[in-house]
């Protein structure tokens, strides 16, 4: 009988000390702080990830800024684009010096992360780039431009809905307050009824006119005035591009592209009630804190539809040009660019 009492107490002591153990290990991992997303950049190629890195992982943030990190990088690089081959190497060491781990392919870099931020600044490979993360389920955000033509954006907005990834793609301009304050209407303009939004707009032979650096002011007027524009005209000059939508309501949304001189960003903004310049760039800050809060919930603050909308108007303006002028119809672009997404899905094995 003494025997079987020491067993006893030696089981009851056991199991106390395992239900003390495991208590102890949940308090421990449940602290009321919400899980630290892994990030990884696709793209070691432009200014961005160095920025973007800077406001993500610096200490003492708070709020979504403090939920994501960026762990991982993979360069890329594109040899036939300067803008790509003579930077890469440079902001890869500058990643590497913050902590940031070099990996030598997406492959790798999925399976050491959570989210992606896909930032190769050249447009024509992100639609390659994009499919294994789709394919593995990570959210994904793309750097402007979404793609280096309207048909792989379609493409890529296929795959977004196919794999049931979250994902969004927008220029900076888009989040600074000054901007984003006018979208649709505000107390002090109004209902806006049109705008005239502008921007730099060097050309770059690997992409069509706007897409390379003028969807920065596509995207400050599509933020402004909304979706539903439906035809597009382009008058183009060596000094600049000037480019008038014409939205399905009537109201009238202007591109200015500038070639020369100072080129600043920003918009003036046609209301009911009265006529004002938008406010100015606020910088990379609240694009950041727009991706991080994307990635802690899965919503994306940019519907796909309206990204596609933005580079049907930058495709339309290029068809517009080719014809001297003549106005181009949205849903022409559309139309074409969907068989041609077709035929690009197919040779990726995803249609």
């Amino acid at each position: 009988m003494n025997a079987r009492r020491i067993l006893d107490r030696v089981l009851v002591c056991v199991l106390s000390a395992l239900l003390l153990s495991w208590c102890g290990l949940a308090a421990a991992q449940d602290t009321g702080k919400p899980k630290v997303l892994r990030a990884g950049i696709i793209g070691l190629d432009t200014s961005h990830v160095v920025a973007f890195t800077d406001l993500l992982n610096k200490p003492g943030t708070s709020g979504p800024l403090a939920q994501v990190q960026v762990v991982a990088g993979f360069p890329g690089g594109s040899p036939d684009l300067p803008a790509s081959r003579d930077r890469v190497k440079g902001f890869t060491e500058k990643l590497r010096a913050k902590g940031v781990q070099i990996v030598p392919s997406i492959p790798e870099l999925l399976k050491r992360v959570d989210v992606v931020l896909l930032e190769s600044v050249d447009g024509r490979v992100h639609l390659r780039q994009a499919v294994p993360v789709f394919r593995a389920g990570k959210p994904v955000f793309i750097d402007k431009p979404l793609a280096a033509s309207l048909a792989e954006a379609v493409a890529i907005a296929h795959l977004v809905k196919k794999y049931q990834v979250p994902c969004f793609s927008s220029s900076s301009l888009r989040f600074s307050p000054g901007i984003l304050g006018f979208r649709m209407q505000n107390e002090q303009v109004g209902q806006v009824v049109g705008c005239v939004a502008y921007s730099p707009c060097p050309l770059e032979p690997t992409h069509p006119d706007l897409f390379w650096y003028g969807v920065h002011g596509v995207e400050t007027l599509f933020t402004i005035m909304g979706p539903g524009c439906v035809e597009v005209t382009r008058v183009y000059t060596p000094q600049a591009d000037v480019v008038v939508g014409r939205w399905r309501d009537g109201r009238l949304g202007t591109f200015r592209g500038i070639r020369h001189g100072r080129r600043g960003y920003g918009a003036f903004v046609f209301g009911t009630k009265r006529n004002m310049p938008s406010g100015s760039y606020a910088g990379y800050a609240p694009l950041v804190e727009e991706i991080a809060r994307f990635f802690t919930t899965g919503k994306a603050p940019v519907s796909m539809d309206e990204t596609l909308e933005i580079f049907a108007f930058m495709q339309a303006a290029q068809l517009s040009r080719q014809r001297g002028g003549q106005p181009v119809k949205i849903a022409e672009v559309m139309e074409q660019a969907r068989r041609e997404a077709d035929r690009l899905l197919e040779q990726l094995g995803e249609k």
